[in-house]
């Protein structure tokens, strides 16, 4: 059984692109389907990291928001990365998926049960993967993705019971 999802940032938890103010602020867009779907899943007792190529305040505090503990920034290799994460939290590969969308993330989505990849990422990693979303990188890919596992694994349905009961 899936314990961790770790996700790329740009392009994946972002629309890859990167907006910068005239004040040199750099600005990304997350999205809220996103953000609910990694929420659920860490309050159903899953993991979720973020590794990422590049270093952004704006990442770290998204992360805060939403709970994710383990934030790898500034990261050249993933597959370092990936082993140094699942010896720190006592987990196999076979219990980790991992969505990313450019062939920097193609090391470590060899590595893991199951790699998944929104559907604006490059051909090369669409042509590895064994789940494509119907969505682009930050336009709910990561949401569908999770769903798609929560599903999988049973917990979709506490899910959806926990707000059908709401009083």
């Amino acid at each position: 059984m899936i314990k961790l999802i770790a996700l790329d940032v740009d392009g994946t938890l972002s629309n890859g692109k990167i907006y910068t103010d005239d004040k040199d602020n750099n600005l990304k867009a997350f999205d809220v389907k996103d953000g609910f779907a990694i929420a659920q899943w860490i309050k159903e007792g899953g993991i979720v990291a973020i590794i990422t190529g590049k270093s952004s305040n704006i990442v770290q505090r998204r992360a805060d928001e939403l709970g994710i503990q383990e934030v790898a920034q500034g990261i050249s290799n993933k597959v370092q990365e990936m082993e140094k994460l699942i010896t720190k939290l006592g987990i196999t590969l076979d219990e980790v998926a991992y969505m990313g969308d450019d062939i920097n993330d193609l090391g470590v989505m060899r590595m893991v049960k199951i790699a998944a990849a929104p559907k604006n990422s490059a051909a090369e990693v669409l042509e590895r993967v064994h789940f494509i979303s119907t969505k682009d990188g930050g336009d709910g890919a990561v949401r569908e993705f999770i769903e798609f596992l929560m599903k999988e694994n049973g917990t979709w349905e506490n899910v959806i019971n926990r707000f059908l009961n709401q009083r």
